[in-house]
């Protein structure tokens, strides 16, 4: 296999395996349930041997092993996590584990069995915490707020360190928020628009939400991928900022997903201060200047037409559930 995948499940494992696919890769991947891979099953489809999916935990250093020696992989993409913020104070444990731990398990084998595969970490802005200098960049001091954040940042030192010690080709990609349709109601931006898709539909009549207040740096997944893509290929490994340049408020998301189709959104939102988190990172925005003039990226979706795009699917989704409902 030419790439190794891990959390090939997610909606950034879906984009990032299209591209891949597309270029004429062969595409190894990891997942832990049926429900994750199932978002995979028009890739397995289309591409057939191309793309190989193997049951597995990635948190097994043992198995890790054995796949990335027998797959002998060109380069490696970690992006399995446990990604959610909120959940990481609740599983702070699992939380370190997964984020922090396969990222290590992954590097040391690299190091041990065959230092010139390339290696891809997924970081995140969390990692930046409270009220940093904005916008941020490569050289802005760390400063992680919740248990997610800092396995993130033990994983972007990691990578660091493992290629200044080992001169491994090993790169961190701090990725700013990042959405598509693809995205599940466990996270925000898939929770406001699925629930703007079922009040229109008229199957919910409230959507309850936290601190509408919090910025961020939104972009598409689809976009970011192409980054991750841009970075293994570059002939020195460094750590990028992949973001948009631009914050938008969760208010401001909900009020266009609502508006999207035609609904005042003050008329179905209420804010529930049991939603909101223990810490919260407030404006975050990320300079992406060395991603675009290195790796030549740009993102080309911009905010409406990515929260279009997620309300339209989600919209889609609905209909047919309601319409298989009344049947």
């Amino acid at each position: 296999m030419d790439v190794l995948v891990t959390g090939i499940g997610g909606q950034d494992g879906y984009y990032l395996s299209e591209l891949l696919l597309r270029q004429g890769h062969t595409v190894c991947g990891i997942y832990r349930s049926d429900h994750s891979v199932h978002l995979l099953e028009p890739l397995a489809n289309q591409y057939g041997q191309s793309l190989v999916l193997i049951r597995g935990d990635a948190m097994d250093p043992a198995f890790l092993r054995r796949l990335i020696v027998e797959a002998e992989p060109r380069y490696i993409y970690n992006l399995a996590a446990q990604s959610r913020v909120g959940e990481s104070f609740r599983f702070p444990v699992q939380t370190i584990q997964v984020n922090a731990l396969v990222p290590l398990y992954i590097l040391e084998t690299i190091r041990e069995c065959n230092p010139k595969i390339r290696f891809f970490q997924a970081c995140s802005s969390e990692i930046f915490g409270e009220c940093p200098p904005v916008p941020q960049n490569e050289d802005t001091p760390l400063a992680p707020l919740s248990p997610y954040a800092v396995s993130k940042a033990s994983a972007y030192w990691l990578v660091k360190t493992y290629r200044r010690a080992f001169d491994l080709f090993a790169c961190n990609a701090i990725l700013y928020n990042h959405e598509s349709p693809l995205r599940d109601q466990s996270f925000l931006s898939g929770k406001v628009v699925r629930a703007v898709a079922e009040i229109l539909n008229g199957r919910q009549t409230v959507l309850t939400l936290g601190n509408l207040d919090v910025k961020r740096d939104w972009g598409f997944a689809g976009d970011y991928v192409e980054a991750m893509r841009l970075m293994m290929e570059q002939p020195e490994a460094r750590d990028y900022i992949i973001a948009t340049g631009e914050t938008h408020s969760v208010g401001e998301f909900v009020e266009i997903a609502f508006a999207h189709v035609g609904l005042d959104w003050q008329k179905y939102v209420q804010v529930d201060e049991k939603l909101l988190r223990p810490v919260d990172a407030h404006l975050m925005m990320g300079d992406a200047t060395l991603a675009r003039q290195t790796l030549g990226w740009q993102p080309r979706c911009d905010f409406r037409r990515l929260v279009a795009l997620m309300v339209d699917a989600a919209v889609a989704h609905s209909t047919v559930a309601t319409q298989v409902g009344q049947e």
